[in-house]
């Protein structure tokens, strides 16, 4: 399967990539295809069934809300975020659904959204869309949100395809070894062979832009996060902290921030809890390559322009895609859901792409990237997702700013080194994969286990 930088990267909302952008995808493709067969007009009724994980801790992650957004019509890249708990209010008023944003049809909350403790075989984030009409059901259809915001519907899932992207690529690979032997045949490094793959959807002005936009969006995210004080929503009281955190750093000297280490890490903290607070306060994201971990890259990305002298786009540009080729082979060889392998999936896989990318854009061989990569991800191995409430806050704000601050440590270690490892890549992100199958099912994100049953009064 082919998959673009474009795939892992995309402007959403928060909290959740899997749990609240793909089923708002999810929901919208759905009433993409009622248009398709010519049988909006006939809905006189939609039942929503919420499966597994999404059944477990979708009301902490907005999955119920995201899907009536979805079959309202709404796309997570467009929807103001600030416009959905007016709108849901509304609908549960009313117990009216404006299906694709113009047809009223009866919703009522308590019969038609259901959470269904039960797990589906093919992914544990699974939901079922089903319409009726006068003389009872018009079409059905399940979808499964595998992370980072893709969504499977059923047809893929019964073929075995989870991707219908056929695309051939110049330079295909689905393997550390394969990356790496094409990159020597070829004397490209890893971000010239990405940009040449990503030609084969985009001209390079496109995908130049395209990336600076997500970098901007990126941007934007952090600077909402250090404007926003006060508590975050869903029941917990997490006070959010990255403002305070910024007033404090802005009173250090700048020769002072410049020449201390702890300093440089606070500000990596920063960026990243910037990020991750906006994100559990629902506002606009990028997946990065999921919500949960998504403070992870652009902290790091933050850190490189706030400490290097020279910066140019062509280093934005060239972090991304390195970022993404270490992103693909997590994807292709592993996962990237916290539902299905853990938090390893998540904040291990967005800690060894952020270090890959800046690996690349310190001047690393090929070698030396994935021996970044690999660091970054080693040390993420075993990672559980247990969020506290079923929100994305506890422990995930503070994971994504350790996280961060070990993808730097990564690729310098990586630098100093010949790109030499003990243990490959590849061999990681199997077992990255195979623990997240040996792994006990209460600690992927199903708030069943670990510190999410572990909290206590102080």
């Amino acid at each position: 399967m082919a998959i673009s930088v474009f795939d892992l990267f995309k402007i959403g909302i928060g909290p959740s990539s899997s749990h609240t952008v793909g089923p708002m995808r999810a929901a919208a493709l759905f009433v993409q295809g009622l248009r398709v067969r010519d049988v909006l007009e006939q809905v006189r009724r939609v039942e929503v069934q919420l499966y597994g994980s999404l059944s477990a801790t979708g009301i902490g992650h907005g999955s119920d809300n995201a899907t009536i957004m979805g079959l309202m019509g709404e796309w997570p890249d467009a929807i103001d975020p600030s416009q959905i708990g007016i709108r849901i209010e509304t609908l549960r008023e009313t117990n009216t659904l404006l299906l694709d944003g113009r047809l009223p049809v009866p919703f009522v909350w308590a019969r038609d959204m259901r959470l269904i403790d039960e797990n589906l075989p093919f992914h544990p984030n699974a939901m079922t869309l089903v319409v009726f009409g006068d003389d009872g059901e018009l079409h059905r259809d399940t979808y499964y949100s595998v992370g980072g915001g893709f969504v499977v519907d059923q047809a893929q899932a019964n073929s075995g395809v989870a991707d219908m992207d056929r695309t051939e690529l110049p330079y295909d690979f689905s393997s550390a070894v394969e990356l790496l032997s094409l990159c020597q045949t070829h004397n490209l490094r890893v971000a010239e062979l990405m940009l040449a793959n990503e030609k084969v959807w985009r001209s390079e002005e496109e995908i130049r832009s395209g990336l600076m936009t997500l970098w901007r969006a990126m941007q934007d995210c952090v600077e909402q996060g250090l404007k926003h004080e006060g508590i975050l929503p869903g029941g917990l009281n997490v006070r959010r902290r990255a403002a305070k955190l910024h007033r404090s750093l802005q009173e250090l000297g700048k020769p002072n921030v410049i020449g201390s280490t702890l300093s440089a890490m606070e500000w990596v903290n920063l960026f990243a809890l910037a990020v991750n607070e906006e994100n559990a306060a629902g506002g606009r994201m990028v997946t990065a390559p999921t919500n949960g971990a998504a403070g992870i890259i652009p902290a790091v990305l933050h850190y490189f322009m706030k400490f290097s002298e020279v910066v140019t786009e062509a280093n934005v540009v060239d972090y991304f895609l390195s970022a993404a080729a270490v992103g693909i082979l997590c994807k292709k060889n592993a996962s990237i859901s916290g539902a299905e392998v853990g938090c390893q999936g998540e904040v291990g896989s967005a800690c060894a792409m952020a270090a890959a990318g800046l690996a690349e854009i310190l001047g690393a061989t090929p070698e030396q990237l994935c021996n970044a990569a690999e660091i970054g991800l080693e040390h993420n191995l075993g990672l559980t997702c247990d969020p506290v409430g079923g929100l994305v806050q506890v422990p995930c704000i503070e994971r994504n700013a350790i996280a961060a601050v070990k993808a730097i440590n990564a690729a310098q270690m990586a630098l100093r080194g010949d790109g030499q490892h003990f243990i490959s890549l590849d061999r990681v992100i199997r077992t990255m994969r195979d623990t997240g199958a040996d792994m006990h099912d209460k600690y992927k994100e199903t708030s069943r286990g670990g510190l999410a049953v572990s909290a206590v009064e102080c």
